[in-house]
């Protein structure tokens, strides 16, 4: 089996959208690795999974789901027999009975991170001042510009048995990561016996270190080919 016939499934963070993953798309085009970006609503950690599971079945033979931040729980909610990999990116990977929150929320907060809570719509809102700290200007104008808020409801629901414990996984921890403590990253990646790949990177190498997360990537689809 070649590279070709494994398909790649980027799942976006919280106020994100498919638009964060345009470096490592334009970087797997180029190797000849198909990657799409599935649109999460982030209105409810069900709903999430849903329109994952809605792009899984755009895509043909197996795959490899790439999760950044809070997409971590989107991507081990699936149940798709062709998703093969797994590749969480700065990613949260709360155990079945576990919260996304209690795993965020597992250490104190960095000296930095942003306060996060509900607006009058019951939404949740990311300062701007919190976006990715090594981000280039034009980058930040269009993180800020496409955020979209997330619910209470991604990150408030207990989860089932997720996927890593059935199929391989993959670990980026970025040691720059002001959002989620990468302490906390490498106690989840060490439980999942993940493959751990650590850089000093910012929470969002998506965008400012592309390289890295493809290189990492990469890994996970040269594994499935392999076997």
């Amino acid at each position: 089996m070649s590279n070709e016939n494994v398909s790649v499934v980027l799942a976006h963070g919280a106020w994100a959208d498919g638009s964060s993953w345009a470096r490592v798309i334009t970087a797997h085009d180029a190797e000849g690795i198909t990657a799409v970006a599935a649109p999460l609503p982030l209105t409810s950690l069900a709903d999430d999974v849903a329109a994952l599971n809605r792009t899984l079945d755009r895509v043909a033979g197996p795959v490899v789901l790439v999760g950044h931040a809070y997409a971590g729980a989107v991507i081990a909610g699936t149940r798709s027999p062709r998703a093969k990999a797994l590749v969480y990116v700065a990613a949260l990977a709360p155990d079945e009975g576990e919260t996304v929150a209690d795993v965020f929320y597992r250490l104190p907060p960095h000296p930095f991170a942003p306060k996060l809570a509900p607006d009058a719509n019951g939404l949740i809102w990311l300062p701007e001042s919190a976006f990715a700290q090594g981000a280039r200007s034009e980058d930040l104008a269009v993180l800020a510009a496409v955020q979209r808020p997330i619910s209470p409801a991604c990150i408030t629901v207990p989860v089932g048995r997720p996927l890593w414990k059935d199929v391989p996984s993959w670990f980026l921890v970025p040691e720059d990561d002001r959002m989620i403590a990468p302490q906390t990253q490498r106690g989840m990646a060490a439980r999942m016996q993940a493959t751990v790949r650590s850089h000093p990177v910012d929470h969002t190498p998506i965008v400012t270190a592309p390289k890295l997360v493809t290189d990492i990537i990469r890994e996970a689809v040269e594994s499935v080919t392999e076997h």
